[in-house]
């Protein structure tokens, strides 16, 4: 059956249908400018100012020296690492402290539950925890201060509890009835029905590691041990890309210097922008799940 809409109702979608269409332009223009100058011919982009509409010809000279340079494979062996090994940790911890905090019979759970909310409005700092993190764990230059002392989110740690908390509470009393215990209960029954805010866990955790660098700054001294957006951040923020031009000429330094950077962005960001559409479909749902109570 066709619904017939009203002369207000149709200027209204309209609007709305060009409203998002902008605001969709607005968003990925950016990305595509650093795309199209990636490509292009570095002397016409340095000559060229205002919008980029396409490449300006077609050139793959930056992609290969940025994949030459070893500190680029080394940021990502070292990205890699810590996005995986580090989001396993973030989620398993989650788990762990949304399912103790979900229980009803916990004593002293609302006290808890106001501890882990204190903490997202006041902290120690940056000097108090350096100081635990570097000095008296020892993990400086060590891939553990990047991996520890951010295993828990509050906020995703809420997320995940108040998931937990709207699974039927007959699941666990058959499942102790059966005599399983609670890490049955946890990764047997629990995670595998909250699967969608599993993979939102996993899509947030993931994306804060990839984009990380300040713990990497603040603790790394070994260059083999850097993430790649370090990496990045020297490249664009210092200017450091004179050990990928060798071999180029003087007079080519500059533009390619240009072209450099904008394909650096493309090699550190198309990988995390590939996971996304796999963990797309669970976004909403795994958000309002986590977020409304029933």
């Amino acid at each position: 059956m066709k619904i017939k809409l009203s002369p207000g109702e149709i200027i209204f979608n309209t609007f709305n249908y060009l409203f998002m269409v902008f605001i969709v332009l607005v968003m990925l223009y950016p990305l595509l400018y650093v795309l199209f100058a990636s490509l292009s011919d570095p002397a016409r982009l340095m000559a060229t100012r205002g919008l980029l509409l396409g490449p300006l010809g077609f050139h793959l000279d930056a992609y290969k020296l940025v994949f030459d340079n070893p500190s680029i494979l080394i940021g990502y062996r070292n990205t890699l690492f810590y996005v995986t090994a580090g989001t396993f940790i973030n989620v398993l911890m989650t788990a762990l402290g949304a399912y103790v905090l979900s229980r009803r019979n916990l004593m002293f759970r609302r006290p808890i539950s106001l501890l882990m909310v204190f903490t997202m409005f006041f902290s120690g700092g940056l000097i108090p925890t350096f100081l635990l993190v570097g000095r008296t764990l020892g993990w400086m230059d060590n891939p553990l201060a990047i991996l520890i002392p951010g295993a828990i989110s509050t906020v995703n740690l809420i997320i995940m509890r108040t998931a937990f908390e709207g699974l039927p509470y007959e699941l666990e009393e058959a499942a102790r009835m059966d005599g399983a215990n609670d890490f049955h209960i946890l990764f047997r029954i629990v995670l595998p029905l909250s699967m969608p805010v599993v993979a939102v866990m996993i899509l947030f955790y993931a994306v804060a590691h990839w984009n990380s660098y300040f713990p990497a700054m603040v603790y790394l001294r070994t260059r083999d041990l850097y993430p790649l957006q370090i990496f990045l951040r020297d490249i664009l923020i210092s200017n450091s890309t004179d050990s990928m031009m060798t071999g180029v000429s003087s007079s080519d330094q500059m533009p390619i210097g240009e072209t450099i950077k904008y394909a650096t962005i493309i090699v550190a960001t198309v990988p995390i922008l590939l996971i996304y559409p796999f963990l797309q479909r669970y976004f909403v749902k795994g958000v309002m799940i986590g977020a409304v109570k029933e």
